[in-house]
């Protein structure tokens, strides 16, 4: 393990320790599973023993628990914590990171309005699967909607000629959905219950919105098939349709008087994260990179030893450090403080996804022809980091956001 020299002189025993277990599941079992799924169709890949054994071990470890305090069953690691166990994840594989994030999210929101019906329905039988039977998706994304359903508070998000496409309406003691979430909805074809953000009042916009809890075997409920794409091949993704599917409204977590608040809170909690993530892939790559410099013989003389390869080097160095101090700031000031400072989770995400291309595309160049093979990790990495920069809001898109809030 090459690793990186911690700077934190604070951390505990058992923060190392949470560090080095992290690692180890990440070097042993992610990265070797991830590799091999992404030679897979999406349909392979989800029908694979290799994708379910590995999801299951990472239940089996607690991993998809951990934004949800111990009262519940969660693992609660603190966001120091949390920051160097999403980090040390993404670096095995971003795909199996996120999809772990993603699973949490109906558990996750339930622990903040926490009935006995959500905490004995919801949260504690999630927390307690060890075996992945029960996985929870993100769905937001609508094949109208990406970025502009994470702007909220600036004047776009109020527009009442801008709604959303799966809506939710009132029956009684139940909410009727109907509508489709897109294909990029991350865990959508595999998931048991969806986080669902849907629109409860048209006539305020993208900010008339609610956050339902939608278990998917429900009539009405139909999936397409999972999407191909070029990166993150082992996340899966896939659109999610709704036809007039009946939902208690106790599973209505957050109607349309709240949700702008906790669509920011969604906001900066999943870019903090990304920022943790591509951390991760960036040091992945890094790593990679300065290894094979070293045995890679050219011009005589390991390539390490060509200055050009020694300023990459360093250049990519300093960039992952940047990213690192960037993003584990704004995740501890964030998931300490509601409401959260926004912007930072959205700079860190930003920078971070940037960085992340950058490094991964470096690396490939320190390799020459053979980063372009699959024989060697790194254009695996590129492909993930490029999706990255959409992901969770497009970047460009998620920086007049940031700036709204300036």
């Amino acid at each position: 393990m090459i690793g990186y020299t911690e700077l934190n002189l604070e951390l505990t025993p058992e923060q190392v320790s949470i560090k080095g277990e992290t690692h180890r599941f990440a070097r042993d079992v992610l990265r070797p599973a991830s590799i091999a799924l992404d030679k897979m169709s999406p349909r392979e890949v989800i029908e694979s023993d290799i994708y379910w054994d590995t999801m299951k071990k990472g239940y089996d470890l607690g991993y998809h628990t951990i934004l949800i305090p111990d009262t519940y069953g969660g693992i609660a690691t603190d966001p120091l914590e949390t920051h160097i166990v999403f980090e040390e994840l993404a670096w095995g594989s971003v795909d199996f990171a996120i999809a772990l994030g993603c699973a949490c999210f109906p558990a996750f929101f339930s622990t903040m309005v926490p009935t006995d019906e959500l905490v004995e329905g919801i949260i504690e039988p999630y927390c307690a699967c060890t075996d992945a039977s029960i996985i929870g998706c993100w769905a937001i994304t609508e094949p109208a909607h990406g970025t502009d359903t994470l702007c909220p508070y600036t004047p776009e998000f109020s527009n009442p000629d801008i709604s959303g496409q799966v809506t939710a309406r009132r029956d009684g003691d139940d909410y009727i959905i109907e509508g489709q979430k897109s294909a990029w909805v991350s865990n959508g074809s595999v998931a048991t219950h969806a986080l669902a953000y849907l629109t409860i009042d048209p006539s305020k916009g993208m900010a008339g919105g609610g956050i339902c809890i939608i278990p998917l075997d429900l009539p009405g409920v139909r999936r397409g098939e999972p999407l191909d794409k070029m990166g993150q091949r082992a996340l899966n993704q896939g659109e999610i349709f709704f036809d007039k599917v009946r939902v208690p409204k106790e599973y209505m977590l957050i109607d349309e008087e709240s949700y702008p608040a906790m669509l920011d809170v969604t906001l900066s909690t999943a870019n903090a994260a990304m920022g943790a993530f591509f951390t991760g892939v960036a040091r992945a790559a890094y790593e990679e990179a300065l290894a094979y410099s070293k045995q890679r013989i050219q011009g005589g003389k390991a390539l390490f030893e060509h200055q050009l390869i020694k300023h990459k080097l360093f250049n990519m160095f300093m960039n992952l450090e940047a990213g690192r101090a960037l993003s584990r700031s704004a995740m501890i000031y964030n998931y300490n403080n509601t409401p959260p400072k926004t912007e930072y989770s959205i700079a860190a995400k930003v920078f971070c996804t940037n960085m992340a291309l950058n490094v991964t595309s470096e690396a490939i160049q320190i390799f020459g022809g053979n980063g372009l093979s699959r024989e060697y990790p790194v254009e695996k990495f590129f492909r993930d980091a490029r999706a990255g920069m959409i992901e969770d809001g497009a970047n460009d898109s998620l920086m007049l956001t940031g700036a709204h809030h300036l």
